[in-house]
């Protein structure tokens, strides 16, 4: 089968489109005829050989963690699950003709694969870093970098749980955030005197990295109502990296993808011979919604 690797840590420049053995679904595990992979951040920094304690690298390796696909492998002791279901979930080395998924679920009807694949780390992700920043029905949230595939399903998370998100994004991508309901402002100079303007924070997530932790914890007054999940640490500011379960993720974004409560585009797609320009436009960010490989 095709697969994409890397034998050493760098740049986009070191993944390859390989041959490869195809992998068995262990117990527990399902086997997937892959037909889109997700392209998240972790990804490639996983790729660049930054430490991350929930993903322990052996080189060489496979990419991605997110995909969906057709179930055509069931391990013992998996039920409720057939050969031949449409399915979508994460696993290891998704960029990949055949891959191995730990969680799954059904995808929900009208959902292309394409679409599918964008949905489960983002998903949990989102769901993760709201549940620990503590915001609730009626508080105001303030998501930093909120155009992308993590801070779109914040915001339509939020919407539907009764939370108001202020949310900040490039200048092409403002109108796209007022149509997630968000109240929308761009980054920048004056940045944190708009965002005063738009109403008091409650809490706030750093999704980009681009050195606003010192003003997200001027904003909500106390650090421990700022999540980062692009940043190093600082000044009290919680880091949040460890997933949660993604099997009870992928049962809520069902949920709200089937109540037509959640919706994320597609910017652009790949082949899996053109992961290593995937993981270059991801990194150039200004993402709006997701980017996935086609397989």
């Amino acid at each position: 089968m095709k697969k994409v690797s890397f034998a050493e840590f760098g740049g986009p420049d070191v993944l390859q489109l390989i041959d490869a053995e195809e992998p068995h679904a262990g117990p527990g595990r399902i086997r997937i005829a892959v037909r889109a992979a997700g392209v998240n951040p972790v990804d490639w920094r996983i790729r660049e050989g930054q430490v991350l304690g929930a993903h322990p690298t052996e080189l060489p390796a496979g990419v991605g963690l997110d995909a969906a696909g057709v179930v055509d492998e069931v391990g013992e002791g998996v039920e409720g699950v057939e050969i031949g279901d449409r399915v979508f979930g994460e696993g290891t080395s998704t960029y990949a003709e055949f891959a191995v998924l730990s969680a799954w679920a059904r995808m929900p009807e009208g959902l292309t694969f394409e679409e599918a694949a964008g949905y489960p780390s983002v998903v949990e992700t989102a769901l993760r870093i709201m549940r620990e920043v503590g915001v609730q029905s009626g508080q105001t949230l303030l998501v930093s970098g909120a155009s992308g595939g993590v801070g779109s399903a914040v915001l339509q998370i939020a919407r539907d749980r009764g939370i108001t998100v202020i949310g900040t994004a490039g200048a092409a991508n403002q109108d796209y955030l007022r149509g997630l309901g968000a109240l929308a402002t761009t980054y920048g100079e004056g940045w944190v005197e708009r965002v005063r303007q738009l109403g008091r924070v409650d809490a706030a997530l750093d999704l980009a990295g681009s050195g606003v932790l010192r003003e997200l914890v001027e904003l909500t007054g106390d650090p421990e109502k700022v999540i980062t999940i692009a940043a190093a640490p600082e000044l009290g500011v919680r880091f949040s990296g460890v997933p949660g379960s993604v099997h009870k993720a992928l049962a809520e974004a069902v949920d709200l993808i089937s109540r037509g409560k959640l919706h994320i585009p597609v910017e652009k797609s790949y082949t899996l011979a053109e992961a290593a320009a995937a993981h270059a436009d991801s990194q150039a960010g200004h993402t709006r919604g997701r980017r996935v490989i086609i397989v």
